[in-house]
């Protein structure tokens, strides 16, 4: 689905839970899954964001990747094929999060999700996100590179606390194209995906997505029994 288009969905999503709340009805909210096609680029409104597109307008052309601004936090990132798009729609109040514990939340779930694969997925202290480190990373005979990688990027919007906006992990997206970009404004960081780290091990896209779906559910339930404790720093989101 275009980007375009994946977000009136959310938008639309959006309203449905606010509703809800309006009526006195409980709508926990929904998690929204996509693969976007075509390949976009999207800019957040931070100041500087802009800078971190890279590519010229004839090589965005040629890769056939469209840029669109977005309303979510962050910065810039890369969203195609091959990367699992999370978009929770969630009444935060119901799950008793506050934004910190919701990106904690968010990176735990991505965390299960890759633990599940015999990927040791990380928080990184300055950084949102999902990072893969160094050789205890990675599966025996899979040869490391010695450097943290980011597989996971997240940047959300939050209005009358509801969620919009969410996580994307690289599954077998093509990293070539976030060269494009200065992914999330972090310069000289590199980015992988699960297909990277596990060669011919990588999950299917239905596999890594059910897995996704089903570590996001059970830390939501916990958030709402009030038993999810998130961990790590403050940050930027």
């Amino acid at each position: 689905m275009s980007y375009a288009d994946a977000y009136a969905r959310q938008v639309a999503e959006h309203e449905e839970v606010l509703a809800a709340r309006e009526a006195g009805d409980v709508d926990p909210g929904r998690i929204l899954l996509v693969e976007h096609a075509p390949p976009v680029i999207t800019v957040s409104r931070r100041q500087g964001a802009r800078a971190h597109l890279v590519a010229t307008p004839e090589v965005l052309a040629r890769e056939g990747v469209v840029v669109e601004e977005t309303d979510r936090g962050g910065d810039i990132t890369y969203h195609g094929p091959g990367q699992i798009v999370a978009y929770p729609i969630l009444d935060l109040n119901l799950y008793h999060l506050g934004l910190h514990a919701y990106m904690r939340l968010l990176e735990q779930s991505v965390i299960d999700t890759l633990g599940a694969f015999g990927i040791a997925g990380e928080r990184d202290p300055g950084a949102t996100g999902v990072w893969v480190g160094n050789s205890a990373s990675r599966p025996p005979g899979i040869e490391a590179s010695g450097e943290a990688r980011k597989i996971a990027a997240m940047g959300v919007r939050v209005r009358r606390w509801v969620s919009m906006h969410g996580l994307a992990l690289n599954v077998s997206t093509r990293l070539d194209h976030f060269r494009l970009i200065v992914p999330c404004g972090l310069v000289g960081r590199s980015v992988t995906s699960m297909e990277n780290e596990l060669g011919g091990e990588c999950p299917s896209m239905d596999r890594a997505k059910g897995v996704l779906v089903g570590a996001l559910r059970g830390r939501l339930a916990a958030a709402r029994a009030g038993a999810f404790e998130s961990a790590g720093p403050e940050r930027s989101v």
